[in-house]
């Protein structure tokens, strides 16, 4: 392995998010071509060694993840040292302000059918929802959106890549019989 490979892999594995290509650049005074060489080499060398870990593009830099084949060791490690991050209100408000934002506290508790102010002031202290504007409406409510942690705590480069909420729904004859 290159030595720039090696500066890159160790500054990817203590940093806490991820970093771009700028950033690495300067601080292995390196050209941005040849950085984003290497880190495209370092990923494609994880991938062809079957390692525990994959290297990605994410929020506008690169970082490391765990491998989607150990995934499932990975989160039995974690849960048995540590409780879960987010409750479920937090992950049900978390999915509606990812996938209709700009949302306002009201829509939000329109959807969910309870108030949800608690909840979205977690999740702003923990850096996951953001301010996104006001509503041009009258009052011109506070709207949210997510930041760029979610994307990568998600492991996503753009909400683009959210997966299509059509196929997390039931389908009509599952719809149809949870009716009342």
């Amino acid at each position: 392995m290159s030595d720039l490979r090696r500066q890159i892999e160790a500054i990817l594995f203590v940093a806490e998010e991820p970093v771009g290509i700028q950033q690495l650049a300067q601080i292995t005074e390196t050209a941005r071509e040849v950085v984003a060489r290497a880190l495209e080499g370092l990923r494609d060398e994880y991938a062809d060694a079957g390692r525990g870990i994959v290297l990605r593009e994410v929020a506008g830099g690169w970082r490391m993840y765990t491998h989607p084949d150990v995934a499932a060791y990975v989160e039995r490690f974690v849960l048995a040292v540590q409780n879960p991050r987010l409750t479920q209100a937090a992950l049900e408000t978390l999915s509606i302000v990812a996938y209709k934002q700009p949302i306002s506290r009201q829509q939000i508790a329109e959807i969910r059918g309870v108030d949800s102010d608690g909840v979205i002031t977690t999740l702003e202290r923990r850096g996951l929802v953001r301010d996104a504007g006001r509503d041009p409406g009258p009052g011109q409510a506070l709207l949210y959106g997510t930041s760029q942690l979610f994307l990568e705590r998600m492991g996503l480069r753009s909400l683009d890549d959210l997966p299509p909420i059509a196929a997390m729904l039931p389908g009509q004859a599952i719809a149809d019989e949870l009716e009342p």
